[in-house]
């Protein structure tokens, strides 16, 4: 059985759906109004992963991942360019599809613009409002908070702790510090849309509640995003949709990714630290930043280094090899489905998506094809199974090796850097560098680390 760790709960619980026969799954798609960075990356494959597995196991899955469309930084962008949030949402839009299904992510079933969705936001905040749970104070409509017995509940936020220590400055439209805005006044010059409220824009949690209500119907199956959204995002969602009178239940689990450090860090502009997406694709396959984030349980945080990609694209490199000297088994795979993936690998990823253990099991198999009693034909079946649970190991052989015709070997590469080694050990410093040089003309790059030399082509 499928178990997932729930963050309300704060643990592991046995999947049990709505519907058996149609499973209903929520990401909060991203904000686009810049270049996509790694960790805006990071949920959209770990939920390309989590919606290949619940296909594998039911019959029906509908997964929906929006797109932000209006917001504050998305005006302040086109301002910046003088130019319309149309342009920058585009642009932005068709930047993130671009790299993400480079990353082996297939598209989600449903691709809703907030934009597209403001008259269902109008509706539902008209009704929260008639349910007093919502108020009008100068033209601004806001949620009352404590018309919401249970916020808090889903962060483990306690509503005194908020306020606690704050310098912000509360909004003197707000009747309470912790009331959010569903819709707020737009400038001339701002995006608007004529409400009963005046001309304006929704506040950013109503969207996804919106969206939700719309092309899936409350109560969800799974709710999933990045873990910086816990909070208020996802709190402020429940609070909404659970007054809008959909029950006490808003999602049956919600899940949510960690997140992206450098050098310690948390990405941010201010520190300078982002990593985009396009500038590791510019040196890095797709596969290889897939593999590497997933080799990194979807739940934990990640420490980036360009080790990690390094290691991912020697990994892929390896197994690209090995396939290549079985081709005609792989050519001879059909069809597949989820019964043709080994057990091991089956239970780790029904674990709470354990990906890293899967991806060691996957390692596993693909090493099995060089025993001499190996039944090939079936191990080939079983790694394209998993390939396609994973989202990896996808390219054909002459893909993935396309730049490096005409170039060293990677038998003929690992005696040079064996060479070259024994020649630092020698201490003759002129003959290593010399062999650098040959094999950076050759359009390979190596890497010294902790005592440990690796090495990858170049794209």
């Amino acid at each position: 059985m499928l178990s997932l760790y729930d963050s309300v709960t704060k643990s592991k619980k046995d999947f049990v759906p709505i519907d058996q026969d149609h499973i209903k799954l929520y990401v909060c798609g991203p904000t686009v109004y810049a270049t996509p960075h790694i960790g805006n990356a990071r949920p959209a494959v770990v939920f390309d992963v989590l919606s290949r597995l619940l296909r594998g196991l039911y019959p029906k899955v509908t997964y929906v991942r929006n797109i932000t469309d209006v917001d504050d930084k998305i005006q302040q962008a086109a301002a910046k360019e003088d130019t319309t949030i149309e342009v920058i949402t585009k642009r932005y839009t068709e930047c993130y599809h671009h790299d993400i299904q480079t990353l082996g992510c297939l598209p989600p079933d449903i691709e809703p613009r907030a934009t597209d969705n403001i008259a269902t936001m109008i509706e539902l905040i008209s009704k929260l409002i008639a349910r007093k749970h919502a108020y009008v104070s100068q033209d601004h409509v806001l949620f009352s908070v404590n018309t919401y017995a249970d916020h808090g509940l889903l962060s483990g936020r306690i509503k005194a702790n908020n306020r606690a220590g704050a310098r912000v400055a509360v909004a003197d439209y707000k009747q309470d510090p912790e009331d959010f805005i569903l819709w707020k006044p737009s400038l001339a010059h701002e995006p608007g849309w004529a409400s009963p409220w005046g001309r304006g824009r929704p506040g950013w949690h109503i969207e996804c509640t919106a969206m939700i209500i719309k092309h899936l119907g409350m109560p969800i199956d799974i709710h999933g995003g990045g873990g910086d959204l816990l909070f208020p995002h996802h709190e402020n969602e429940q609070a909404q949709g659970c007054c809008l009178g959909m029950g006490k239940v808003y999602s049956r689990y919600w899940m949510h990714n960690g997140m992206i450090a450098v050098d310690k860090e948390k990405m941010s502009k201010s520190l300078g630290n982002i990593i985009l997406v396009k500038d590791l694709l510019a040196a890095f396959p797709g596969e290889a930043i897939r593999l590497a984030l997933l080799q990194t349980h979807y739940r934990q945080p990640i420490a980036w280094k360009d080790e990690l990609l390094i290691d991912a694209k020697n990994c892929l490199d390896k197994y690209y090899r090995i396939r290549q000297d079985n081709e005609k088994y792989f050519n001879a795979v059909t069809q597949t489905s989820w019964q043709d993936i080994p057990a091991a690998i089956q239970q780790a990823l029904l674990d709470d998506m354990n990906t890293p253990l899967a991806i060691r099991h996957w390692q596993d198999l693909v090493r099995s094809l060089a025993k001499p009693a190996t039944d090939k034909a079936a191990v080939a079946k079983a790694i394209i199974a998993t390939n396609l649970a994973l989202g990896f190991g996808y390219n054909d052989v002459a893909d993935w090796f396309q730049n490096v015709q005409g170039k060293l070997s990677a038998e003929q590469i690992d005696a040079m850097l064996e060479e070259r080694e024994q020649a630092r050990l020698a201490k003759d410093f002129a003959k290593a560098d010399a062999i650098r040089d040959e094999l950076n003309e050759n359009n390979i790059h190596i890497e010294d680390y902790k005592g440990k030399t690796t090495w990858r082509y170049n794209s």
